[in-house]
Parts: structure tokens; sequence; C-alpha cells
């Protein structure tokens, strides 16, 4: 099976990377050259000069970039890949989009006769580069089932959530339950610090028991080290929850917890924290309970 992989970040570049390593013959683009050669040296496998030439011959072509702009750039474009993929091909996009852009996407490729899936991914970039990430997935079984070789090679998990548009709703709801998580664990912690508890000691006694979670083992101790600097931006976190938010309206319903998050988040950025990492909501959350 040949396999086309489009953007290089910190997500797709590991991604790429353990399809040559389960033996797919692949071939890469990202619109920064210089990265792609660098890819291409690491791996032995091949990169391309453009989006057409990378997507010519695959049977899969997966997309992970930043927005839907970013996606319609490489997909629906003339240059795009939808153009220029053959026919019963297979377009993925591993980008975290809003589910109209996947639906759009549904519509355009079907036009051209490809298949397509939508498979946002979450783990980070931890679990990208160590192959385990877990994959949400909208669009029909027959397309999800021959795409599971493909999805094994850097996922540890994924779930058919229904038609296309479904794997971009489930990682909405991903997005809104880790703001929430994170709100409540930077309270506790900021609690826990203000009354003496070491907080490594915490993290072990708690970890287990039912306030247990991932950003708790894995944040909860450079959060109290005011250490951000790794992880997933909150550039890309106030976008996602921008589609959380849009999503939500269209429902009709409200979701005042991400909706403090998201101006806590924004609040950030504006003071340079636009690179760090989501648990750096830890800071937002001190300043308004010491106000």
């Amino acid at each position: 099976m040949k396999v086309s992989f489009i953007g290089l970040g910190v997500m797709g570049y590991p991604m790429a990377g353990h399809l040559v390593k389960a033996g797919f013959e692949v071939t890469v683009f990202n619109r920064t050259t210089e990265k792609a050669q660098r890819w291409a040296n690491e791996y032995q496998a091949e990169y391309a000069q453009s989006v057409a030439q990378c997507v010519k011959d695959a049977d899969v072509v997966a997309v992970c970039v930043g927005n839907d702009d970013d996606v319609r750039q490489m997909t629906t474009a003339s240059e795009g890949a939808i153009a220029n993929m053959k026919q019963g091909a297979i377009l993925v996009d591993h980008t975290t989009t809003s589910a109209a852009l996947a639906e759009e996407l549904g519509a355009a490729s079907k036009a051209a006769n490809i298949q397509f899936m939508d498979a946002p991914v979450s783990g980070g970039q931890a679990g990208a580069e160590n192959g385990v990430l877990t994959i949400m997935c909208g669009g029909d079984e027959g397309t999800f089932e021959a795409l599971q070789p493909v999805f094994d090679a850097y996922g540890k998990s994924s779930v058919l959530m229904g038609e296309v548009g479904q794997g971009q709703r489930a990682k909405m709801v991903n997005q809104v339950c880790i703001a929430g998580v994170l709100t409540g664990l930077s309270e506790g912690l900021l609690l826990a610090q203000k009354s003496g508890l070491d907080i490594p000691s915490l993290v072990d006694c708690l970890k287990n028991g039912a306030a247990g979670s991932w950003q708790m083992e894995n944040r909860a101790k450079t959060m109290d080290k005011d250490q951000y600097d790794f992880g997933f931006a909150i550039d890309w976190m106030i976008k996602d929850l921008g589609f959380c938010l849009d999503e939500a309206q269209r429902q009709g319903i409200s979701l005042p917890l991400t909706q403090q998050s998201i101006e806590r988040y924004q609040l950030l950025s504006s003071l340079g924290e636009g690179r760090s990492d989501t648990s750096v909501l830890f800071k937002a959350v001190r300043e308004d309970a010491l106000k």
C-alpha cells in the first residue's frame, strides 16, 4: 500500500515515520521543503515538491496541517490532493477542523470518486512520537476497515463514531473535557500548594483514584513548577474550543465552562503564552483566585 502524508508538524512528522517503520511505501509533502528533506533523510523515504506529485499514485493520502484554510489549500484547491488523487483512493484528514469542513471534504471527495474519512487524533506530541494516538473517525465502515493497517501504525485506538463529521464532533467533546479537567486540576493544585501539600506525593496518592486523569498524571507536577514548554500549544486550543462553541450554538446549547476556558486562553495568548502547553491554564486560574 502506498501512503502519502501531507504536513510534517509536531504530529505529522512522527506519524509519517511510523508508517515507514510499519512497512508502507511513504511519500511526504511539507510546505517547508527543508523539513520534508530532513524527514526523508531520517527515514530513508521519499518527499515530493508539490501536493500533486505527492499524491498521484497513493492508495491513501493523510493530511495533518493547521486549520480549515490549510486543509482546503492541501485538498480542494486546484493543485490540491482531491484533483490529483487516483479514483478509489482514500483521503484521511487528521487535522482538527470544523465538522462543516469535514462534510465539505466528504462531498468533494465523493464527486471525485474518492473515499474520505475525517479522523482527528488525540494524544499530543508524545502520543504521536510513541505511536499511541487515539483516532476519532467519521465515514463509512468499509473505509474505516480499509484504513486499519494505516491507523495501527501510529494509533493505540481508532473508533468509528458515525458518518463524515462525527469524528470532528467527537474531537470537540475531547477538547471540552480537557479544558474542564484542567480547570478542576488547576483549582485543586492551587489549594494543595496553599495548604502545604507535597505535590508529587499528592499526585501519586490521587492518580489511581476517582480524581485521576491523564492531565493529573502528566501535567500536575510540571504545573506545580510553572513549566509549560511542551505539549499542545494554547493557540491551537483556542482554535479547537472555537469549533466547540460554534457547534454548541448550532445545537442550541451553551457551554459556560468552555466559554470561560477559551477566554482564559485568549488572555494568556495575548500575554505571550500562545506557544505554551494547555496546562498553562493554571496561571489564569491562579490569577483569578488570588484577586
